[in-house]
This record gives structure tokens, C-alpha cells and sequence, in this order.
């Protein structure tokens, strides 16, 4: 297995451009696994650890975004961005062990594409953009056009993920996954809820409950309906049961699970419609409780 350890970030993309059957190594919780258990054996792995730039981020205060270096951990969205990136901090808090989190980052779960990645239903909910490049230039992809099938992303066989740029909160965001334990395990489904109330938009994402991570189209619909023709944005007033409910049931129709070790396809039905609820249920709340709209206060 030839190793190959650029210095820096042109070198990554001749070298990814030379050998674009070479696997990136960032943290490597996820690659080394599959390599200790030898369900890979790739001819080349391409280390971006020398890399300079990756594990870092900086806000856009023009698009709204926070734009996250590939490589930067899952602990240091947890430690310093949960105001700006609420939804994305919850699932970074939820990912394995502390170690874990101090190697994992979003771009490595991008990366791997699996449909159980923890961060992906808060990008989806977030409105997050891929930042793909090669020597032949960079492009963004909305992270909904991201996954194409289990463990298969957008990426062309020349190109490396340089950063994530992840819009940041205008309203009150959430996130919650269903696992068989409390810590260090891969979720069962995991569902995430964002409102933008100045937009008056509703934007959702599902994991671990179809063959890749989606967004819940028809639910976000009619819960933008709800909430405009009742008024609820200006009131506040609480979503009407039988609203939420419904927004639950619609959920689950992007549903697309299986039977596995970690749960049935009924069960996995069954607990997003429950995560669907107590999502907007969380995130209604917060928006009762805050009269003054957020505006961009939370990229100051």
C-alpha cells in the first residue's frame, strides 16, 4: 500500500489527480476501521494531515454561513459553535467517544457517505453546501444532491472535500437520533428540525431510515402551510396537535428503511415519527420564548 502525505493543499489535488483511485485519510475513524477489519485494502491512501487550513473555519458574514474545514473535529463544533450551528453541535455531541470526536470531522463523515453519519440530518436541516475540488476547479453541491446511494457520494474520482459551508442559525434548530444506547453507537434513525422564522421556512433531515440521509419534502410543506395561514409565526401560538401530528406521519413518508441488526424497518417508522414531533415540539418552544426575531444575530 503506497502512502502518500502531501504538505499542502495543491500537492493534495495533483497527487488526488494523479491517483484518483486513492483513498483520503483525515481522522481516519471511519477508513481505519475498515482497514483493521480488512474490509478495504485500497492500493493508495492520500494523508491530508499535514494539510494546512483543513481543521480550521471562519464565518461569511456576506452569505450567512459558517465554513468549516474539512478536517475540523466534531469537538470543536461542539466547544465553540453551538449559538451559531445548533442543530450540527447536538448530532457532533452525539458522534462516538470523546476521542472520537476529537479525530472525526463532517468532511470525513461526508466523505464516507454512510447513510447512518450523524452529521448529515443537520446539514440537511441546515441548508449545507459541499465544497468539492480538484485541479480542474471547485464547485459547491447542495448537500441534498450529496448522497447518491449507501456509502457512494457526489465527489468525482479527481476531487477532495475542502470545506462545508453550513448557513447559520436564524431561528431555533434541533436534533435527536435514536440509538440502543446513550453514547458510541450508530444511530437507529436520527431525525433534525430547523426554523427561520424571518424566512418563515421549515427545513428537515432524516438518517439512518432510507438508503441515503433526506430531507422530509412534504412534511416541511405542510408545516410552512400551517404556520402561515394560522398565523403562528406572529402569535407564537402552539401548533395545533392535530398539525403536528400530521407534519409526524408526513415525515415518515420520505421513510425509505430496512430490517438490520440495529432495528426493523416498522420500528425505524415509527421512532421518526416520534423524533418529527418532539423535534417541532423542542423548536416551537424555543421560538415562543424568543419575541425578538434572530435576524443574523447569530453570526455577531
Amino acid at each position: 500500500m503506497d502512502f502518500l502525505r502531501p504538505a499542502d493543499w495543491e500537492e493534495a489535488l495533483a497527487l488526488k489527480a494523479a491517483h484518483p483511485d486513492a483513498v483520503p485519510l483525515a481522522g481516519g475513524t471511519d477508513l481505519m476501521v475498515e482497514l483493521n477489519f480488512a474490509r478495504r485494502r485500497p492500493e493508495r491512501l492520500l494523508d491530508l494531515g499535514r494539510v494546512p487550513g483543513l481543521r480550521s473555519w471562519h464565518e461569511d458574514r456576506e452569505a450567512g454561513t459558517v465554513v468549516l474545514g474539512a478536517s475540523v473535529p466534531f469537538s470543536e463544533i461542539v466547544a465553540r459553535l453551538r449559538p451559531r450551528l445548533p442543530a450540527l453541535a447536538l448530532a457532533s455531541h452525539t458522534v462516538g467517544s470523546p476521542q472520537i470526536r476529537n479525530r472525526g470531522s463532517v468532511g470525513g463523515n461526508l466523505g464516507t457517505a454512510s447513510p447512518a453519519g450523524d452529521a448529515h440530518p443537520a446539514l440537511l436541516a441546515s441548508g449545507a453546501r459541499v465544497e468539492a475540488a480538484s485541479v480542474r476547479g471547485t464547485r459547491l453541491i447542495p448537500v441534498e444532491e450529496f448522497f447518491l446511494g449507501p456509502k457512494r457520494n457526489a465527489l468525482a474520482p479527481d476531487e477532495l472535500i475542502r470545506a462545508v459551508h453550513v448557513t447559520a442559525a436564524r431561528g431555533p434548530q434541533q436534533f435527536a437520533k435514536v440509538g440502543t444506547r446513550n453514547a458510541m453507537v450508530i444511530a437507529v434513525c436520527a431525525f433534525s428540525l430547523a426554523l427561520d422564522p424571518a424566512a418563515r421556512t421549515v427545513r428537515t433531515g432524516i438518517g439512518s431510515a432510507a438508503p441515503t440521509p433526506v430531507r422530509a419534502t412534504a412534511a416541511e410543506e405542510f408545516l410552512t402551510g400551517v404556520l402561515e395561514e394560522g398565523g403562528h409565526w406572529e402569535s407564537r401560538r402552539p401548533v395545533p396537535p392535530a398539525a403536528a401530528g400530521e407534519f409526524a406521519r408526513l415525515a415518515t413518508t420520505a421513510c425509505a428503511p430496512i430490517d438490520d441488526v440495529r432495528g426493523t424497518a416498522a420500528y425505524r417508522r415509527h421512532a421518526i415519527r416520534v423524533l418529527a414531533r418532539r423535534t417541532l415540539h423542542w423548536t416551537w418552544a424555543a421560538h415562543a420564548a424568543d419575541p425578538a426575531p434572530r435576524g443574523d444575530a447569530a453570526c455577531a
